[in-house]
């Protein structure tokens, strides 16, 4: 009988378009876990590394910011749209400076299944590629989405893209700093060095699933490991992190829980920009509860000089950037938002031992430099394969009222005096019940120390102010002669007790 080719072909084309993509094809490997993959990190960490990644197309490569920017993953496409799942997926296209090439790998019980890039599941927008041979591209990064704000819409909750760089959202806020797997040789004077993801797993979350597991396998020259991040959402968005990794070279200067920012001005810098807005930064200061349960706070600064902190401790009950000043006034921003962007506190759990909370802070001339670099750095050399295993959590959040649970620095000024390496700084305090306390006479007493220096005589002042409702301290610190660096300590007690957290600067005249 003869047939309506026509017909035929209509059939076909709707065949294609009912159809839905085919599944990827199954990898027989057994459902994997930290352990599992850990091991693949030490058979890595065994052999030189090799860099794999295939370079892109050219006119992939050549794509500036806005131009990838303008290639959009199709929402319709999101990983368990179909199933309504409560977290989706997308994935970062390769390009410009995206050039990471990450093998990614959905799991649900046993069953383990690669996802592999397809430029179908893109959008180009206004790019003009033409052919391109892509066998072989990967995905750049991952994003994944979940109803933060509203069940009505997925809004981004977490981004893993660059290196091992990602970041993270709780409810009502908008990207800020970031955080990282490692850092080797961060404040160095030798290079320092960014291992990057080259695989990730992600486990499927049940229909009514309140959490995600991403697990990450990365490389470096000096040092292959693992990353585990279960994320939990909310009004605080809760990370439970796990971060092992095995040296293929004797290390020295390696940093566990890593968080990066931007604070380019603000009330209590020294340098000062031709800019309408007041204040200009994603953090304000670095906040640490160390292993003897003092509260600290040191207020980060943007001058010409880079400037390492180190804080030595044993077991850090925490520490973090944050955004302390919320008032829109403060930054006059409609765009960026700078009161909304979030903190991020680290909680070590177990025995994190002897190390050090180092803060580098680097020169930035924009507010699009991300200048600012915390971590814990181990005290005991890694030889070579030995392996390293930290657990903590991240916690992205906006205002914490026990963070600290005492009085807070809320306010940092300085300014120059007519005296040979001297300088004024200005200290602003304040708790729930100062008014209070003020009123029936409790005594408040400044507690001022300063090394490598010394406060200039008569200098220092303490007083209540009812405008402010905050209490001031003031003074004078003149730098020992021939000294680069002074470091500064103030707090004050009630009724001879502790009432607030440390404030801690380092002054470089």
């Amino acid at each position: 009988m003869k047939r309506d080719i026509s017909k035929v072909l209509i059939v076909c084309l709707l065949t294609l378009i009912i159809l839905p993509r085919p599944a990827p094809a199954k990898n027989n490997a057994p459902a994997p876990n930290f352990d599992s993959i850990l091991g693949i990190a030490r058979e890595m960490a065994a052999k030189p590394f090799i860099d794999d990644r295939r370079p892109l197309p050219p006119k992939l490569s050549e794509l500036n910011y806005d131009q990838l920017r303008d290639i959009r993953y199709n929402p319709k496409e999101s990983v368990w749209r179909r199933e309504r799942l409560p977290f989706q997926l997308q994935f970062f296209h390769p390009g410009g400076l995206n050039r990471d090439q990450i093998g990614y790998y959905l799991v649900d019980g046993d069953d383990v299944k690669e996802f592999p890039y397809d430029s179908d599941l893109y959008d180009y927008g206004a790019n003009k590629l033409g052919w391109m041979d892509l066998r072989h591209l990967k995905f750049s990064g991952l994003r994944i989405h979940y109803p933060l704000n509203t069940p009505e819409y997925l809004d981004e909750l977490a981004v893993f893209l660059g290196s091992t760089y990602f970041r993270a959202l709780p409810a009502g806020l908008l990207y800020g700093l970031s955080a990282r797997a490692i850092t080797i040789n961060c404040g160095r004077e030798t290079p320092e060095e960014f291992p990057i993801f080259k695989d990730m797993w992600i486990f499927r979350p049940g229909i009514q699933g309140n959490q995600i597991q991403v697990i990450g396998l990365f490389d470096s020259p000096s040092l292959a490991g693992v990353s585990s991040f279960v994320i939990r959402p909310g009004k605080e968005t809760v990370m439970d992190a796990r971060v092992a990794v095995i040296a293929r070279t004797n290390l020295a200067h390696y940093g566990f829980a890593p968080l990066t920012s931007m604070f380019w001005f603000g009330k209590n810098g020294i340098r000062r920009f031709d800019d309408y807005r007041p204040e200009v930064h994603d953090s304000d200061g670095l906040l640490m509860q160390n292993g003897k349960n003092e509260w600290l706070w040191r207020p980060l600064e943007n001058d010409w000089r880079v400037r390492l902190n180190s804080y030595e401790d044993i077991n850090p009950k925490g520490f973090g950037l944050f955004q302390r000043e919320r008032s829109y006034a403060a930054y006059q921003d409609l765009e960026a938002n700078y009161h909304k962007r979030p903190s991020a506190w680290i909680c070590p759990q177990g025995d994190w031992g002897k190390g050090r909370v180092k803060l580098l802070e680097l020169p930035a001339g924009t507010e699009f430099q991300d200048n600012i670099v915390i971590f814990w750095e181990p005290e005991r050399v890694l030889a070579a394969g030995a392996v390293a295993d930290f657990a903590y959590q991240i916690r992205w959040l906006g205002e914490h009222a026990s963070l600290p649970d005492l009085g807070r620095t809320v306010g940092m000024r300085t300014g120059s005096i007519n005296v040979h390496r001297a300088r004024k700084f200005v200290l602003d305090y304040s708790w729930a019940s100062l008014a209070q306390d003020v009123a029936s006479g409790v005594k408040i007493e400044p507690q001022v120390t300063v090394t490598r220096g010394t406060i200039r005589p008569l200098s220092l002042s303490s007083e209540y102010s009812p405008d402010t409702r905050t209490w001031r301290i003031a003074f004078d610190v003149i730098a020992n002669e021939n000294e680069s660096s002074v470091d500064l300590r103030a707090l004050l007690n009630k009724n001879g007790v502790t009432a607030t957290e440390t404030w801690t600067y380092l002054w470089m005249p």
